[in-house]
């Protein structure tokens, strides 16, 4: 009886102790692969995970070697990682989908991704076309009026952090005190214009006026309507089908995985901009107290 009790009273206490632990820290990064990979690189560098060095920039959830955090990562829906935020500790969240709720990465952010601007950075995002019209001179208008310094000067006013140009432009400018708001009030009228209809993803897409506003100034018959997805896996589908002209949601290393898993017959035919991941909380202010709030192992 008595070794009965003594059994009884170390299992109620195991349950006691096991109750009492605090749980991981669930940290939300986006579930496709590329961006994925990614936050995977951001969290090494935040120093909550360690991950094996043969991955190079393309690491997976099995490439993770440990931490000496208690922090769980958890592939989430990239567009809904904004919405969900309040359900984990903290999320890997890009531009397009952080900037519609009002999160500014120098502001909010715990860490930012650190992105080289040379053509070689996989993660600049571009302008995609069918391969048969890579050569199509009214899409190249459309690129052309996309690395001008208005659309330059659009990016950074309107989006501050979040995105940034990846084409050439003067760094060393004043705004207008209606800027941007001139050019999101801007409006073109499309009659007796090619149409070239645009696919893109979220909704901070307003560069996308400026890129009308320079053509109707270059008197190019051309008229810019946008075709809005809700999901990463649909812009290159329709474009590759033919239901859109081009697209402009993505980075190359996105566009490279979708080539080659889909067979898609598209291409990158303009750079556009650049959109750092960055991590975010609504638990913590700071990456040191975020370390903290997950405790070490």
């Amino acid at each position: 009886m008595k070794k009965s009790l003594k059994v009884f009273a170390c299992t109620a206490a195991a349950v006691l102790a096991a109750s009492s632990a605090p749980a991981a820290v669930r940290i939300g990064i986006p579930d496709d692969a590329t961006n994925g990979a990614r936050a995977i690189k951001l969290l090494e560098t935040a120093g909550l995970i360690t991950v094996d060095p043969a991955a190079g920039f393309s690491p997976e959830l099995k490439d993770v070697t440990g931490s000496v955090y208690d922090v769980e990562i958890v592939p989430t829906m990239a567009n809904t990682l904004p919405s969900t935020l309040d359900d984990f500790g903290a999320s890997a969240i890009n531009g397009t989908y952080a900037i519609p709720v009002g999160l500014v990465p120098s502001r909010d952010a715990l860490i930012i991704e650190r992105q080289g601007e040379d053509g070689e950075n996989p993660f600049v995002n571009v302008i995609v076309a069918r391969s048969a019209d890579k050569g199509n001179e009214t899409y190249r208008k459309v690129v052309d009026a996309y690395h001008s310094q208005l659309v330059a000067e659009y990016l950074l006013v309107k989006y501050k952090e979040a995105f940034f140009p990846a084409f050439a432009y003067n760094k060393d400018f004043t705004p207008a005190s209606d800027f941007p708001a001139s050019i999101d009030d801007y409006r073109s009228d499309r009659a007796g214009k090619t149409v070239v209809k645009v696919g893109v993803c979220g909704s901070s897409n307003g560069q996308w006026n400026a890129v009308q506003k320079i053509l109707d100034e270059n008197g190019e018959k051309i008229f810019i309507e946008l075709v809005e997805f809700d999901a990463y896996n649909l812009p290159n589908e329709a474009l590759n089908s033919g239901e859109i002209d081009l697209n402009a949601f993505q980075h190359k290393a996105y566009l490279n995985k979708e080539i080659s898993s889909q067979g898609y017959a598209i291409e990158a035919i303009g750079d556009t901009l650049i959109a750092p991941l960055s991590l975010y909380s609504r638990k913590a202010k700071t990456l040191d107290e975020l370390k903290a709030l997950a405790g070490k192992k």
